[in-house]
């Protein structure tokens, strides 16, 4: 399941449109033509700040899509970018097994990104796509990072033992755990995981496992924790939290955001729970540091933050149920790149590139590169 296919990318202008919003009042999209179909995304501005983060012609490409072949929803989660290889990690959502008494699967996929050769230009030509199958003892990866020359995944796990926690997956190698539990008892089924610039490596844990009926009872709450692989250090840093999953520090590491996405239920069940993104400041106790002062941050405007991303200005960026909502440090709307059916998880690239999973599509969109990079940066 190595096999790659080679594919040709093409660069679109992204639309623009004003959209008067107050978080008190639903937005006015009277005058909006909407999204034209679902190959297509579109930028609506809340805030005039909003143009700042995209330059004066954005642009858009859809890298990969599976719609109109076996409309498997291969771009979900994790979304990490490797930049020393240019390469990007994604995982599918849940793939039914044709024996119906068999657990569900997720599989890997490594896009291989090819810029052209012109000094002038750093977008993306071509790219290839490799499905890769993990292995049993990791069956069921979530969240992934860039990590010492590979990719740290969160493994949900399966009801075999020793299968969820973190696992390190080494270029060309197969991946050995860094973490399955905690004081003796398994971890729940980990979502996503951030490493700071001191190598410590906080994620999040919730039973969706259990709830989807691939994972044992929990014998843990569902908890945010910290791992210093240095020391060996594994502390709880949050809890109270329904469904912790998404997770994201700001640019200067002082605060860290957390979205519990405790509204999101099976087969589509919704009750009326959190569906936030928290903020808590990362504050420094004995040596060590800790998560304090949690408050609420934002409100997702459509479905549940799976995922979030900090740029360098301090906004964040949110995989919601209506593409990327993206607010601005001090909690304001900025605006949405609308993708139909939403965004489930997104990363940075390199030069101001936003990767945009969207289950059957994975897209690429253009903020306004640093004006530090040359044309000759590669």
């Amino acid at each position: 399941m190595n096999h790659a296919t080679q594919i040709n990318t093409k660069k679109l202008l992204a639309p623009v449109e004003i959209i008067h919003f107050e978080p008190g009042f639903k937005p006015d999209l009277s005058q909006s033509p909407g999204l034209p179909n679902a190959d297509a995304i579109c930028l609506r501005q809340y805030h005039p700040s909003f143009s700042t983060l995209f330059g004066q012609s954005p642009t858009y490409s859809l890298l990969l899509t599976s719609a109109a072949s076996s409309k498997n929803p291969f771009f979900y989660g994790a979304c990490a970018y490797l930049a020393e290889r240019d390469e990007l990690y994604i995982t599918s959502d849940l793939l039914q097994p044709v024996d119906s008494s068999k657990f569900p699967t997720i599989l890997i996929s490594r896009v291989i990104l090819e810029r052209p050769n012109a000094p002038s230009s750093l977008d993306i030509s071509t790219l290839k796509w490799m499905k890769l199958r993990p292995p049993q003892t990791m069956a069921m990866p979530s969240g992934a990072i860039p990590y010492q020359h590979g990719v740290l995944y969160c493994s949900q796990g399966t009801l075999t033992p020793e299968t969820g926690g973190l696992w390190h997956m080494p270029s060309g190698k197969p991946p050995v755990p860094v973490l399955t539990q905690f004081y003796g008892k398994p971890f729940n089924s980990l979502q996503n995981v951030v490493q700071d610039k001191e190598g410590g490596l906080w994620f999040t844990d919730s039973d969706v496992g259990f709830e989807f009926e691939f994972r044992p009872k929990p014998q843990l709450p569902n908890q945010v924790y910290r791992f210093d692989p240095q020391t060996r250090s594994l502390r709880v840093v949050a809890d109270g939290l329904r469904r912790p999953t998404g997770i994201a520090l700001s640019s200067d590491e002082s605060i860290m955001y957390i979205t519990d996405t405790g509204n999101s239920y099976p087969e589509g069940k919704i009750n009326i729970r959190a569906n936030a993104i928290y903020a808590y400041d990362v504050i420094t106790r004995h040596g060590a540091p800790f998560l304090a002062n949690k408050r609420i941050f934002a409100m997702a405007i459509a479905g549940s933050p799976t995922g979030l991303a900090c740029d360098p200005l301090g906004n964040v960026y949110a995989a919601c149920g209506d593409g990327v909502e993206i607010w601005s440090p001090a909690g304001m709307a900025l605006g949405l790149i609308e993708v139909l059916g939403g965004c489930s998880s997104l990363c940075f690239g390199k030069h101001g590139e936003l990767f945009i999973c969207a289950k059957q599509r994975l897209w690429v969109v253009q903020l306004e590169r640093p004006k530090d990079v040359s044309s000759t940066s590669k």
